[in-house]
């Protein structure tokens, strides 16, 4: 198997680069927080100096951060993966949207470095279990070289070779991951305030044309318990609809709804804080309502 590199050892990417060396990959890692590394370090990973220094010593270099400002740091910047003397393809598996990817695919080309915009969705336990949506573009040529590394991941979707336009794929998703999130937490804040039993109207809206994401998972496991861990950060959600509405709006797309989604997560945002778990949008809505929605 090839020696890989990989920058990001955080929520996704320390379970995505577990599963690399699951697959028998030999990984060579770098990220700011030295003790997210101790476990990939404990069963064979070589820690390298920085970014750069994996870079000089992997030809596919992965990038899994949490912002735009971020990615462009580690990949463009000084001691940067870009700034590596052999990498040869930079995979960045991170949700930065369209016109980020767009910059770092021109600085990477300029450097003779192949570029493959690759976000994936399926939250902590999708890396884990390997079952993510890997949305890539890239040239075809390089997609056939790296779909067998990317499906260690979960399945891929090859959406063309434009830079970006995963990432319009990517924030296409997290927007409607959101969007229930909010109007799922105000349906059941309703139903409670009313005097239903949460349990039951979760159970009825599963049962009914109702049913999403939320209100399948995120209400059941983190909302009805209090425990609000499903392990998405309000700050990150925030990004990703901003992100959305933005390129909406830069493409003439009218978001009516995506901004009133928007504005919920800034809400949240400046309440709970960006490290709070994004299922906090609903007891913004408890208070709101003077109600708990419990199981």
């Amino acid at each position: 198997m090839a020696l890989l590199g990989f920058v990001g050892i955080g929520h996704m990417g320390a379970p995505m680069a577990s599963r690399l060396l699951d697959a028998g990959h030999t990984l060579v890692i770098f990220d700011t927080n030295a003790t997210a590394m101790a476990p990939l370090a404990a069963r064979g990973a070589t820690v390298a100096a920085s970014a750069e220094d994996v870079a000089s010593q992997a030809e596919v270099v992965f990038m899994s951060l949490p912002t735009p400002p971020i990615v462009q740091t580690v990949s463009v910047g000084e001691k940067g993966i870009l700034r590596g003397t052999k990498v040869r393809t930079l995979i960045d598996l991170s949700t930065t949207g369209p016109s980020m990817a767009a910059a770092v695919a021109k600085a990477a080309a300029e450097k003779g470095v192949s570029w493959v915009d690759s976000p994936v969705s399926g939250g902590v336990g999708g890396a884990t279990k390997g079952t993510l949506a890997v949305m890539v573009s890239c040239k075809a040529s390089t997609f056939a070289e790296i779909d067998p590394i990317l499906k260690v991941f979960g399945k891929t979707f090859h959406v063309g070779e434009k830079a970006g336009l995963a990432q319009v794929a990517k924030l296409a998703n997290n927007l409607l991951a959101a969007s229930a999130m909010v109007v799922s937490s105000e349906a059941m804040a309703m139903g409670v305030k009313a005097g239903l039993d949460a349990k039951v109207l979760v159970d009825i809206i599963n049962a009914g044309s109702g049913r999403n994401t939320a209100t399948m998972d995120k209400i059941p496991r983190c909302v009805l318990t209090g425990t609000f861990d499903f392990g998405f950060a309000t700050g990150l959600s925030y990004k990703d609809v901003r992100l959305c509405v933005d390129e909406a709006e830069a493409l003439g797309v009218p978001m009516v709804a995506g901004a009133a989604v928007r504005q919920m997560l800034a809400v949240t945002n400046a309440k709970y804080g960006p490290e709070s778990d994004f299922t906090n949008i609903a007891r913004v809505l408890e208070e709101w309502a003077g109600v708990k929605i419990r199981g």
